[in-house]
């Protein structure tokens, strides 16, 4: 290999100066890898003092023998060659150089790989693009890593998570902060890694609900990737400033705003513009267009926790065999996905119209469109249920009838300006299923917490009368908020 690729003298002197200073050693190991150096012996000196200081022992000449000794890797010509060397104060530089010979090793590795996989192996085009896209993310993230991993090495990762959990206490929000302290209290947050699914029939506020999770996020200072396949950008932020301000909505979009609203909505926008929003509302996406995006923004921006896709019925793929598969391979890629960057995806989804023609219409698994993989992949499902909008649609169409009819008829609903709402967890892979309590404020499509009663998660569970049609019947036509 080219002399280019790496360099024996920089890599001895990180080594000799971590023996002669261990304090240092984990500075250097959160910048460091193994796989970063070129000689083998290098990267079994780095993994022994990963682990003597892990096992809180000192990291100097004798117990490398002897740890080095236990895996049979102890070179001793090799060991004295970097106790030789000269130790360095300012490591820095050294370890740039170390990482940057590592990733053109790496690119290099990557292009025989490309090489072998487009004109060997003959795979297809997007095949070849998302591993290379992959293989290009963990090289900037510098994680790669082909092996199983050991035992040893789940445990300690493990016993480091409930060590976190318990330097909690009793706090309840242990994943991404939902936004609402009610969903939290029955979800513990969205867990890193998570598919949630959240579903709903149009005019319950799908959208308004993750826009609210959305604010929640960027207040704290963290980064959101949302993906709006159905919005404008534009159409987002007018909401958002909306919430923000609590501006009516109605008023923003046809700027009717007195000074002082002007003055609040300008502020506001100063704020909003400082915070970590990126929108993708190009209006068509592939599972491989979301991958390749998600992986690029989460390398240059790290503060982003949470992805939305607004909704996943939108999205396109390749498959010939029906809708169905490419919603099942979408559901799937999206959940790979979720596990690769650490963070949940909300994934906005559609329901049967079917549920319209129970007498109880809140929602159930069963009424997710295209629900066997979506609700296999999902680590939660949620479903967005106003009760006020079926009782208004159907009061309106009694008296759409009477008038008809020639009859008089007295509309007995009262539009409120704030509805109850239920938002119910139907499945939770890591914790109960139940309801939780929330409140619709509609001129500023914001959902806030309920005030809490004393009521407990319980299981959710709807059984179908066996005889009941709920083929696409769809009898009322819902507005859309």
């Amino acid at each position: 290999m080219s002399e280019n690729m790496y360099n024996l003298n920089i890599e001895r002197a990180v080594l000799s100066a971590i023996i002669f200073d261990p304090q240092i050693f984990e500075e250097l190991a959160a910048k460091l890898k193994a796989h970063d150096f070129y000689l083998p012996f290098h990267q079994h000196v780095f993994t022994a003092m990963e682990n003597l200081s892990r096992e809180d022992k000192p990291i100097d000449e004798e117990f490398l023998k002897s740890k080095l000794n236990s895996t049979a890797n102890y070179d001793e010509v090799a060991l004295l060659d970097i106790l030789a060397a000269n130790p360095i104060s300012n490591t820095d530089a050294y370890i740039d150089e170390i990482k940057s010979r590592s990733t053109k090793r790496a690119l290099a590795t990557l292009a025989t790989t490309i090489k072998k996989v487009t004109i060997e192996d003959d795979l297809p085009t997007e095949e070849v693009m998302d591993l290379v896209e992959k293989k290009l993310y963990e090289i900037t993230q510098n994680s790669t890593s082909e092996d199983f991993r050991e035992s040893k090495e789940i445990t300690l990762s493990m016993i480091e998570e409930i060590n976190r959990l318990k330097a909690l206490g009793n706090a309840k929000l242990l994943g991404v902060d939902t936004g609402f302290h009610n969903l939290n209290d029955h979800t513990q947050g969205f867990g890193k890694g998570d598919l949630v699914i959240i579903a709903a029939r149009p005019a319950m506020g799908k959208t308004s609900l993750v826009l609210n999770m959305t604010q929640k996020a960027i207040e704290r200072g963290e980064g959101v990737a949302f993906f709006s396949l159905e919005m404008p950008a534009e159409q987002l932020m007018l909401r958002l400033l909306s919430t923000e301000t609590s501006i009516p909505l109605q008023k923003l979009r046809i700027g009717d705003l007195t000074d002082d609203e002007w003055s609040n909505l300008s502020k506001s926008a100063d704020k909003m513009a400082g915070r970590k929003l990126f929108v993708d509302d190009g209006g068509l996406a592939t599972i491989h267009h979301v991958r390749s995006k998600l992986r690029k923004l989460k390398a240059k921006h790290p503060e982003i926790t949470m992805a939305i896709i607004d909704y996943l019925q939108l999205m396109s793929g390749d498959s010939s065999e029906g809708r169905q598969q490419v919603i099942s391979e979408i559901s799937r890629g999206l959940k790979q996905l979720a596990r690769e960057l650490q963070i949940p995806i909300l994934a906005l989804s559609q329901l049967n119209r079917g549920v319209e023609s129970r007498d109880n219409k809140r929602p159930m698994l069963s009424d997710l469109r295209e629900s066997g993989s979506i609700e296999q992949d999902a680590d939660i499902v949620m479903f967005v249920y106003r009760d006020d909008v079926y009782r208004e649609a159907a009061e309106k169409e009694r008296e759409m009838k009477a008038k008809a009819e020639g009859k008089e008829y007295e509309n007995k609903f009262q539009n409120k300006p704030e509805e109850d709402t239920e938002l119910i967890i139907g499945k939770h892979r890591n914790g109960p299923t139940g309801t939780v309590n929330l409140v619709f404020q509609k001129r500023f499509t914001r959902f806030v917490d309920a005030h809490k009663g004393g009521d407990t998660p319980f299981e959710v569970i709807y059984e179908e009368d066996g005889n009941m049609d709920t083929r696409d019947m769809g009898n009322i036509d819902l507005p859309m908020i």
